[in-house]
C-alpha cells in the first residue's frame, strides 16, 4: 500500500492526495510537517524536511511533482500522463508554471490565512493579488482554447495548479472576470477526490 508523509492543509500534500484518488490507489497518509513536527525518521527519507514523501514498496519518493509523475507513469496507463511526448509536454509545462504561480500566490495566502490582522502587510497582499490575477489571466487564456490544462482531456498537467486555484477562490483574489478559470474550476470541484482533498478550510 502507498505511503503518504504529510499534513493535508499542504498544497503539496494535497495534490498527491487527490491525484492517488483519482488513480484509485489505496493509501495510508501520515500527519507530518507544520504543527504536527517531523522526526529524525521521517528527516531520514527526506532530507528537506519538507513534505510530501511517498513510500511505494521500496521506492521512497519526494517532491511533489516527481511524485505525480511517479505515481502516474506507474498507475495511470497513460490515462493521465499520456506517453506521447509532445502531448505530454504541454501538458507537462503547467506543472512546472505552477512553482511560480505558488511564489505569486503566497504573501496573500500567509497574510491571510497565517497571520493575524495586526501582522498583516496590506501592500504585501497587494502585490500578490494582483500578480495572481496577472498569472490567472494566462490561465484564463489557455483555457480559452482547450478545456483542460492537459488538453481535451483532465490530466497529470490540471492537478498542481487545481490545488492552486481553489486558494486562489476561496481567498477572494480575483478582481477581473476569468471564465474560463471559473469553468474549470466548477469541472474541477466536480471531482470526488478535489472535493474531498483540496476543498478544505484554508489553514
Amino acid at each position: 500500500m502507498l505511503t503518504i508523509w504529510g499534513r493535508l492543509n499542504s498544497h503539496n500534500v494535497k495534490k498527491v492526495v487527490w491525484l492517488a484518488e483519482e488513480l484509485a490507489l489505496p493509501y495510508q497518509r501520515h500527519d507530518v510537517g507544520g504543527a504536527f513536527g517531523m522526526d529524525d525518521a521521517y528527516r531520514a527519507k527526506n532530507p528537506n524536511a519538507l513534505v510530501p514523501t511517498i513510500e511505494d514498496g521500496d521506492v521512497v519518493l519526494w517532491e511533489s511533482n516527481a511524485i505525480l509523475r511517479y505515481l502516474a507513469a506507474r498507475y495511470g496507463n497513460d490515462a493521465l500522463w499520456p506517453a506521447d511526448p509532445v502531448q505530454r509536454a504541454l501538458a507537462d509545462r503547467w506543472m512546472d508554471w505552477q512553482f511560480g504561480y505558488a511564489e505569486a500566490q503566497r504573501p496573500a495566502f500567509v497574510g491571510l490565512v497565517r497571520q493575524s490582522s495586526e501582522q498583516r502587510d496590506a501592500d504585501a497582499i497587494e502585490r500578490a493579488t494582483v500578480a495572481c490575477g496577472r498569472m490567472m489571466a494566462m490561465l484564463d487564456t489557455a483555457l480559452a482554447t482547450q478545456p483542460w490544462l492537459s488538453g481535451e482531456a483532465f490530466g497529470l498537467g490540471d492537478v498542481p495548479m487545481g490545488v492552486y486555484a481553489h486558494t486562489f477562490f476561496a481567498l477572494g483574489l480575483m478582481r477581473q472576470p476569468l471564465p474560463h478559470v471559473a469553468d474549470w474550476y466548477e469541472r474541477l470541484k466536480a471531482r470526488p477526490g478535489y472535493a474531498a482533498n483540496v476543498m478544505i478550510p484554508l489553514t
